[in-house]
């Protein structure tokens, strides 16, 4: 394998080695063979698409991706029980999570009843009051209303005892799940879960809301074979797919990209009212993207969930009232403004706080009354600022006892998750869990110090390797007049962008800043020209908090390698193609 480093950067502007994702030695032989330009042979081969795979990858389709639904342990089974009580005219509640993921799979559920005039109740539990997923409280409740059946979504396959205590009250429940779990299957009608042990589907990889698309066509297959005549079309309810597909982040591989890929066309029909209504009020347009997706209509969606009324994102999306659609995206709207600036403040104090721990493996900080709906995102920030594992805790005194919850964000090479298990596991947390790059925990407040005793000892050779390891990683180089609306569209091709397949990273070598203006919200605009006076126009967003700012604002005549991604920018159906910077390197005569 030939050199990767890129431009010859070892150290930049906020201390990263630039290497390229691909192998440069071997892009003309990657590119010969598959026939495609050299810019997507640098963006495929650094993906790791084998040669052979490359116009499957280009040209994800549902009919070459869609696996049997029936492959999935559990899913006609489910599929039989529930079409049972609907057709016996029995009480079926849907109990999904309160954020996007659980809020789409609900609304996929919804609207499919209604194709045969059934109306599927809905549970989503308070984030704060509740927490995480089922528990007894709610189904003595649910059991109580004279519910007959209830279904979860998104959670439920690791609750053993809230479903051992269903199962004692005799309170039927179906498990419709994605999340890992152990050994031992809560007991459950039926447990939809492709991560469950003895699932042989290899699907694990999907959302929730790609598992109850699965479970929606075995649906619409059992229903067919009843005599049942449902009009509703199931690709109308793919932008609801990959809107959760998108906000869960799952490897945008397979299944998943087809979905993504065919469910953002349908989002952008506009034909559902709950998406068009927040999109309005978000000032967004169609053709949407994975970006809308993920930071505009999703961030919106899940603020109800995180500082508002939990089920409001799932009846959003699934009504078909245009008055209710618009009331539920101006609160969602507003409740994300508020939590924009809850979070701003938290992450203000958050920094201020991991000053002090900013040699540690790991960033661990606590204050009095953050709110444990925004700490995930302001530990997600922290990671991104310092580069190392960060765990963010917020503290209730008014609780009694009073409690800590604490949400934490990893690097690659840190497994955060099973840490944080072990740290419960020896007694030092009420509860805690996760996966490698992310996790939870509940403590008391005198638990806190012992726990992070805990973490930085456990973890401190694990970040002390990855960090060595540690590089960003660059696509391609080009030229400031390579980029082009015919430039966006190649790029496009190898799209929709997410986990599995990372937003392309390009540098611009030997540029200078002709134009810089700090604008409102610590960004700053810029423009960079090439020798030749060829220009790009951009914006380094938080340049404060990466130290950027400076740079760019005092730049001079300073010649720089520029790095970032491309955004086309759309607005009254024009398109500009914005240049986000991420980082700068000097250029070394």
């Amino acid at each position: 394998m030939g050199d990767r480093l890129c431009l010859s950067v070892k150290a930049s502007f906020r201390g990263r080695k630039w290497t390229y994702r691909h192998d440069p030695s071997g892009l003309e032989a990657y590119a010969s063979e598959t026939g495609l330009p050299l810019l997507q042979a640098a963006l495929l081969s650094g993906r790791d698409i084998a040669p052979d795979a490359t116009e499957v990858f280009l040209s994800p389709t549902l009919r070459n991706s869609l696996p049997n639904p029936s492959d999935i342990q559990d899913v006609d089974k489910a599929a039989g029980l529930i079409l049972d009580h609907i057709a016996a005219g029995k009480r079926v509640t849907l109990f999904s999570d309160y954020d996007v993921d659980g809020g789409t799979s609900a609304a996929q559920l919804i609207r499919w009843g209604r194709g045969l005039d059934y109306d599927f109740g809905l549970y989503v539990p308070d984030r704060v009051k509740e927490g995480y997923g089922p528990t007894e409280a709610a189904f003595d409740q649910l059991k109580g209303e004279g519910v007959d059946l209830v279904i979860t979504l998104d959670c439920g396959a690791a609750a053993q005892s809230a479903l051992e205590h269903a199962a004692q009250i005799e309170m039927p429940v179906i498990v419709v799940d994605h999340h890992q779990m152990g050994h031992v299957p809560p007991p459950a009608l039926a447990l939809v879960n492709p991560n469950r042990q003895d699932d042989t589907s290899a699907q694990g990889h999907l959302a929730a809301a790609g598992v109850t698309f699965m479970l929606l066509v075995a649906l619409h297959r059992e229903a067919r074979q009843r005599g049942l005549d449902n009009q509703v079309d199931l690709k109308s309810l793919l932008g609801l797919t990959a809107l959760g597909t998108i906000c869960d982040v799952v490897p945008l591989r397979g299944v998943n990209r087809a979905i993504v890929r065919q469910g953002l066309k349908v989002l952008s029909s506009n034909k559902n009212i709950g998406v068009e209504a927040l999109a309005d009020v978000a000032s967004a347009e169609p053709p949407y993207t994975t970006y809308h997706a993920g930071f505009v209509l999703g961030p919106r969606i899940n603020a109800g969930g995180r500082i508002g009324r939990a089920d409001m994102g799932a009846r959003l999306l699934s009504t078909e009232n245009a008055q209710e659609a618009y009331a539920h995206a101006a609160e969602l709207d507003r409740v994300n403004a508020q939590r924009r600036q809850m979070q701003d403040r938290i992450l203000s104090e958050a920094l201020d706080a991991a000053q002090a721990h900013a040699n540690d493996p790991v960033i661990i900080v606590a204050m009095d009354n953050w709110h444990p709906g925004i700490i995930g995102i302001v530990a997600g920030r922290l990671k991104d600022r310092f580069r190392k594992p960060a765990i963010v805790i917020g503290i209730d005194n008014d609780a009694v006892p009073a409690v800590a919850k604490g949400s934490g964000r990893s690097i690659s090479g840190v497994d955060l998750g099973s840490a944080i298990s072990a740290a419960k596991d020896a007694g030092l947390l009420i509860s805690g869990g996760g996966h490698a790059m992310a996790g939870g925990l509940s403590a008391t407040p005198d638990q806190i110090e012992p726990f992070r005793s805990f973490i930085l000892d456990r973890l401190s050779s694990d970040v002390e390797a990855a960090l060595k390891n540690d590089s960003t990683k660059v696509d391609y180089v080009l030229g400031v007049t390579a980029v082009t609306e015919g430039l966006m569209e190649m790029v496009e091709q190898v799209g929709p962008y997410g986990a599995g397949n990372p937003q392309p990273v390009f540098a611009f070598s030997d540029v200078t800043v002709t134009f810089a203006k700090r604008t409102k919200g610590d960004h700053v605009r810029f423009s960079v020209s090439d020798a030749g006076g060829a220009t790009l126009s951009g914006i380094c967003f938080r340049a404060g908090e990466s130290g950027l700012d400076e740079v760019l604002l005092t730049a001079g005549p300073q010649r720089f390698h520029a790095l970032g991604q491309l955004k086309p920018n759309v607005w009254q159906g024009r398109t500009r193609i914005d240049f986000h910077l991420s980082d700068l390197a000097a250029v070394k005569d």
